[in-house]
């Protein structure tokens, strides 16, 4: 695993309250050198920010950070619209545009938008004709023309942008076959990490449906969602009695995420901190200052 393999990032506030921390948080993370700042995408909640919206203007304020949308609503976003709006976010940006979906979860919610439900299996399709259609209406070429059981395009011509990397938040069998034969990352559900029973019972699902597709299974990057607390000082336990890590110091979670990279091939760590009274700032800047570099001076040595 290569140093320049590994991506670093930290997820922002998304409350309609929390604007000045989200833009501040953004350009902090641009400044201290991180991959990556994601969103979440709860277009159903009033009391959050639109994901894309909000991304757009934290990519208009930052100059090298790549931003995502972790995961996007894809039931509340057509997929023909959602190709569109991530291809000018990369023609504005310099290409710094990563595309997370996800297939929908909370569909009592999803349904106040006028969104059809959709059962389980129809909500995979749906997600899978997505991520087919967002690959073929960006990059360049020929007109599309498409009939789906969900989208539907005639003649529509691709926008120039590349198709930038799609992640997804896969969870289900037949959702993490669909990461397998069509996305370029994976970020496990539920903040679960390496050592979960998740991880180690889903990722040999995707390498089959990789590996069934053509695809070499370690084109897939696995990126978690790590959440924890940042202490001043070790603690004598750092993960709880079923295992799920919950944080501890900067050298503690140095020696965990390099371990993770080295030993079971995590690809990214998106930082999600637990305020242990700190407040964000001070685990942002110790998150960015001294874990992050210290991991990265780690799995750079020979």
């Amino acid at each position: 695993m290569r140093n320049r393999d590994v991506l670093f990032g930290f997820g922002l506030e998304t409350g309609a309250g929390e604007v000045d921390a989200l833009l501040a948080h953004a350009t902090r993370a641009d400044r201290d050198g991180l991959d990556l700042v994601t969103l979440s995408d709860h277009p159903y909640l009033a009391d959050r920010l639109d994901a894309y919206a909000a991304l757009g203007v934290v990519l208009g304020r930052t100059t090298s950070v790549t931003g995502a949308v972790n995961v996007t609503n894809t039931p509340s976003r057509p997929a023909p619209m959602l190709a569109r709006t991530i291809s000018a976010l990369s023609a504005l940006s310099g290409g710094r545009v990563v595309l997370g979906v996800g297939a929908g979860g909370l569909w009592s919610e999803i349904a106040k938008l006028g969104v059809e439900p959709l059962s389980p299996a129809r909500a995979v399709r749906a997600m899978e004709e997505s991520i087919t259609l967002v690959r073929a209406l960006t990059g360049g070429g020929d007109p599309v023309t498409f009939e789906g059981e969900f989208h539907r395009v005639t003649d529509l011509v691709p926008s120039l942008p590349p198709t930038p990397p799609i992640w997804t938040g896969s969870v289900g069998p037949q959702s993490l076959a669909v990461t397998g034969r069509l996305a370029d990352g994976w970020i496990p559900g539920r903040a679960a990490d390496w050592l979960s029973s998740r991880f180690t019972e889903s990722r040999p699902l995707i390498d089959e449906a990789a590996a069934a597709a053509g695809r070499d299974p370690a084109d897939v990057a696995t990126i978690y969602n790590v959440q924890g607390r940042i202490t001043a000082s070790p603690l004598p336990a750092f993960r709880d009695g079923s295992g799920r890590w919950f944080g501890g110091s900067v050298d503690q979670w140095v020696d965990e995420l390099t371990s993770a990279v080295l030993e079971h091939g995590a690809a990214g760590f998106i930082c999600f901190p637990v305020d242990d009274g700190t407040g964000t700032d001070v685990a942002l800047s110790r998150w960015a200052r001294e874990i992050v570099p210290a991991v990265r001076e780690a799995i750079a040595r020979p």
